[in-house]
């Protein structure tokens, strides 16, 4: 069966709403100005920004009004527990298996975090596997993390496809390792000029829906 690769945070799930749905409960929980919501956002950079410098921002930020602990929580543990599975990417992501295709989660992030994301929304139920970066000890676009996955399912890169909502990450490492991909726009306009993907689709439910049956 060939080989579907797909990415997690914003793909599948949408890790900012859920890191936003955290990050609010958090700023209530402390007394903190519902305001501080759009900053906490902006410093968290879809979870791009290294944990150590999100923390040491807030911890500067709030001071003794909040302990570290609470913060270290809200970083390991906000995102994880508010993510959701859409129902149209669940029935998108059934049908693809339904269809033939290996399906494979590739994602950048922490095992434990990644790990309990998949494991909260029933991923791991829908797809073979997944292959989380700090286990690899590469980060996507690097073709070692997808190699990884391949190898995880005992697949290879014939007829595979990438989908997912990073130009960086997940397009230009589908064009690295030399296969198709779908990415998924949520209604961004595409900017890179070096590289594109193959298909380009606005949410994840559609993307599924344009890589071809087999």
């Amino acid at each position: 069966m060939p080989l579907l690769m797909i990415d997690l945070d914003n793909t599948l799930v949408d890790r900012d709403a859920a890191f936003r749905e955290a990050a609010s409960a958090f700023l209530g929980a402390h007394g903190l100005p519902a305001d501080d919501l759009t900053w906490l956002t902006t410093l968290d950079a879809s979870g791009y920004t290294p944990r150590r410098e999100v923390a040491g921002a807030m911890g500067q930020r709030y001071g003794s009004a909040v302990p570290a602990p609470d913060i270290h929580t809200l970083l390991d543990r906000g995102a994880a527990d508010h993510v959701i599975l859409p129902g149209p990417t669940r029935s998108a992501l059934t049908r693809a298996r339904a269809d033939g295709w290996t399906c494979v989660i590739v994602t950048n992030g922490r095992v434990a975090q990644q790990e309990t994301k998949i494991r909260r929304t029933g991923l791991d139920r829908l797809v073979h596997g997944w292959v989380v970066s700090e286990a690899v000890g590469y980060k996507k676009p690097a073709p070692e993390v997808f190699e990884a996955a391949a190898a995880a399912v005992g697949a290879t890169f014939d007829g595979a496809w990438v989908v997912g909502d990073s130009p960086h990450a997940d397009i230009q490492g589908a064009v690295g390792i030399g296969v198709r991909s779908v990415w998924v726009s949520g209604g961004r306009p595409w900017t890179e000029a070096a590289y594109r993907p193959t298909r380009i689709a606005s949410d994840t439910a559609s993307a599924l829906g344009h890589v071809p049956a087999n």
